[in-house]
């Protein structure tokens, strides 16, 4: 079961090791973190990725590629379709696999313990299960504790500011409610299962019908709150190691389509300065909370403003962003050199129980860096029939801009490839985009997208094509 896709690690005999388990997107975060246990442990640290990303090909070093997916497909998943798993199903694979083990028990021959590093912590992962393997983050039941939207609001609407919401007890519950909602909240009605991310499981609906289509007859515990009509949907991306040591990393804009579904970050927000401020403000009173509940790692916090220029919470998320590479990358040229970036924190605070004390969060915006993300979604079935170069260069490409070597540049990362049939809803690939200010990240997005779209065509063009034929 779960047999291995790809690999080509290689075990240096003068290194300590990690293992990263996630998806391949966070590769970049590992390099900051062997180079924080480095400097911690006074030995040279490496790292091994468990990835589930199929792609025609990989550049990138120590990588193990594990999707069940494959397997269950008969292999036309490998062949021709894209094979996205969700993270629970990666984790509990990757915790069954014989040979993950075996690889484990290869290096706790070379060490005295070993560490696992996770874009989240889930209760799938029971490799920490094994004598001297830890986790590197979060408490895994406390994160998913605290990721619960029903436990958030209900513990922090007396805390910060939150939107107006209820909790439906089953679909029953849920169409009843809203249905006596539908005039008063007349600009929308957010519902949200109690565990969502991305829009996956999120919904901002306008009348019965919408709901049903959404959620079927599925009888667990919603949330539905009132949707606000609003100008930002500002995020934070925050450290906790205990009640008095939260660190800020930066606020920014997420870009939300239809109300819920987010396909990217911009940086720094266009919130004003006393928003901003405010933002972390909130953020700190959200990670000393955290803290209370035993959480320590890196987590994040979104928002809204409204058209009245009120803020509202609206959720934690008790894991990395989407953007933590790209805050890592900002960070890096905007602290002292000394000075620990996230990875280092989240070791600390989950090590330690507190930052060392050269922390230091950005002071000010001297380099000038703007960047943008953009998840690049499929909105109907298509087919590659291209590939784009895979680089993974990000983290050089920031020095660049932030030195004045380069004004302007974009990446394309995680493309999957050639001859892939991408299902609708699926990513075809990421792009950054790097500046000066907002006018060339948005240039580089719409330039990265271009490109991007020279790489497929509609599958329903191909079908037809082999009909004719």
């Amino acid at each position: 079961m779960s047999s291995i896709h790809f690999s080509n690690f290689q075990i240096d005999e003068g290194k300590d090791y990690f293992l990263y388990i996630g998806e391949l997107k966070n590769y970049g975060l590992n390099c900051f973190l062997k180079e924080a246990l480095t400097r911690y442990y006074n030995r040279k640290f490496e790292f091994i990725a468990i990835v589930p990303d199929v792609l025609e090909q990989y550049n990138y070093d120590n990588l193990i590629v594990i999707n069940p997916l494959i397997e269950s497909s008969g292999g036309d998943c490998l062949e021709k379709r894209s094979c996205r798993i969700n993270a629970s199903d990666f984790m509990a694979a990757v915790s069954q696999s014989k040979k993950i083990k075996s690889l484990i028990q290869q290096i706790l021959r070379r060490q005295p313990n070993l560490y696992l590093y996770m874009y989240e912590s889930l209760s799938e992962m029971t490799l920490d299960e094994i004598p001297n393997v830890s986790i590197l983050g979060p408490d895994k039941h406390i994160a998913q504790k605290t990721n619960n939207k029903t436990f958030q609001l209900t513990q922090l609407k007396d805390i910060v500011p939150t939107v107006e919401f209820k909790i439906c007890k089953g679909y029953n519950d849920l169409i009843q409610t809203t249905d006596m909602l539908w005039d008063e909240w007349s600009d929308g009605i957010f519902v949200t299962k109690e565990y969502s991310a991305a829009g996956i499981n999120s919904l901002v609906a306008h009348n019965r019908e919408e709901v049903e289509d959404k959620f079927g007859k599925n009888d667990v515990t919603y949330i539905i709150s009132r949707f606000i009509p609003h100008t930002l949907d500002p995020t934070v991306l925050a450290v906790v190691a205990n009640e008095e040591d939260i660190f800020i990393a930066g606020v920014a804009d997420q870009r939300i389509e239809n109300g819920n579904r987010f396909t990217g970050s911009t940086y720094p927000t266009t919130a004003s300065s006393e928003h901003t401020k405010q933002l972390k403000a909130y953020t700190r009173t959200v990670g000393a909370w955290l803290a209370k509940q035993g959480y320590k790692g890196i987590f994040g916090c979104d928002y809204i403003i409204t058209h009245d220029n009120e803020i509202r919470f609206l959720e934690i998320n008790a894991r990395k962003q989407g953007t933590t590479l790209e805050f890592c990358c900002t960070l890096e040229q905007e602290i002292p050199i000394n000075a620990p970036n996230l990875p280092e924190l989240e070791f600390y605070a989950v090590v330690e129980e507190v930052f060392p004390a050269n922390t230091r969060e950005i002071a000010s915006d001297a380099k000038k860096l703007h960047w943008g993300t953009y998840n690049y979604k499929i909105h109907e079935q298509v087919k590659t029939q291209n590939y784009i170069p895979q680089g993974i260069g990000e983290r050089e490409s920031f020095k660049k801009v932030a030195d004045g070597k380069l004004k302007k540049d974009y990446l394309i990362l995680e493309h999957i490839g050639t001859s892939f049939i991408i299902a609708q809803g699926s990513f075809l690939g990421r792009i950054i985009a790097l500046g000066h200010d907002h006018e060339s990240v948005a240039q580089g997005i719409t330039q990265g997208c271009q490109i991007i779209e020279l790489t497929f065509i509609s599958h329903n063009t191909v079908e037809n094509e082999y009909a004719r034929v």
